[in-house]
């Protein structure tokens, strides 16, 4: 072979090894995305397997704080979505995605059950709530009980009942005292999650809130909580969890659900507020039903006040 055939060979050999490596290479890149669906990148370049939770914001401070140590434990990265029960509940039904579901309060489990949402099987109580009033630091309007929210020229929010756990909450406590339509005409506005309904107190947006007890716990400076009489309080919520039916990665959703029923998670929701048992809750409303569901009144609308 002369020594442009020697060149020609050479410069073929080399076009067949390149396409032999880009295409191992693509083969390699697909097998790894494939195996790779609940993976991302950590900030060193490697990859870190996670999973993502459609949260109610009413456990909030709490689940970020358990989210953080977990990851630390297990090296299992938890992406938290927060908003309204509802809301969260919509955007896993429409995307079909989302490895857990936390509304904040039963009532949006028992929507998901129904639907095929979740894994009813996997379902675990992570901490439990109680309603209350929610006033400025100080309680300047004396605001003592629900009759108060009535008077005239007192500001109200609650959350949005449509969407939101702790609105539906309170039309059905307001329902109960038989002051749903008196207190109406001071809502102000409705806010669109639990932690949205929470800062209008620190904002000062408004004079007072039906909210959960926790919230005080969240804004200490700013946020008194009044105890609602234990008559009106028709049902103590609980903040439920269970593995979405659409998950990719089953075994990491159910050991971050174990973990937040262990002593350590317990821990870091009772130094927010929450109640750890169903007896430390039934202290504020002893009669109280345990979960439950409460569905608004066919054609309810509310209408805010300007």
């Amino acid at each position: 072979m002369d020594k442009r055939g020697k060149n020609l060979f050479i410069l073929s050999l080399a076009f067949v090894l390149v396409g032999v490596l880009v295409f191992a290479t693509a083969c390699s890149r697909q097998k790894s995305d494939k195996e790779g669906l609940n993976k991302g990148s950590n900030s060193n370049g490697r990859t870190e397997k996670h999973i993502s939770a459609f949260c109610g914001s009413a456990s909030k401070p709490a689940l970020e704080e358990c989210a953080r140590v977990f990851e630390k434990s297990s090296g299992i990265r938890v992406i938290l979505h927060f908003s309204g029960s509802g809301t969260m509940l919509s955007q896993m039904k429409m995307s079909r995605r989302g490895d857990i579901y936390i509304p904040g309060t039963p009532d949006y489990m028992i929507k998901a059950e129904k639907e095929g949402i979740v894994n009813k099987d996997t379902e675990k109580i992570i901490a439990y709530l109680v309603p209350s009033i929610l006033v400025q630091r100080g309680n300047p309007k004396g605001i003592r009980g629900l009759k108060d929210l009535a008077r005239p020229g007192i500001r109200v929010a609650i959350g949005n009942p449509d969407s939101v756990c702790v609105g539906l909450y309170a039309v059905e406590i307001l329902s109960r005292a038989g002051l749903l339509n008196a207190v109406s005409k001071n809502i102000v506005t409705l806010g669109g999650s639990c932690s949205k309904t929470a800062a209008l107190i620190p904002m000062k947006a408004v004079d007072a809130i039906i909210g959960w007890r926790v919230f005080a716990k969240w804004n200490p400076r700013t946020t008194e909580a009044v105890p609602i009489s234990p008559r009106n309080i028709p049902r103590v919520a609980y903040i439920p969890a269970a593995v979405s039916t659409f998950t990719t990665d089953f075994r990491s959703s159910k050991a971050f659900i174990n973990f937040l029923v262990r002593d350590k998670a317990r821990a870091i929701f009772a130094k927010w507020g929450y109640l750890p048992t169903e007896n430390a809750a039934r202290r504020f409303a002893p009669d109280a039903h345990v979960g439950g569901e409460y569905k608004l009144p066919q054609g309810f609308v509310l209408h805010v006040a300007k």
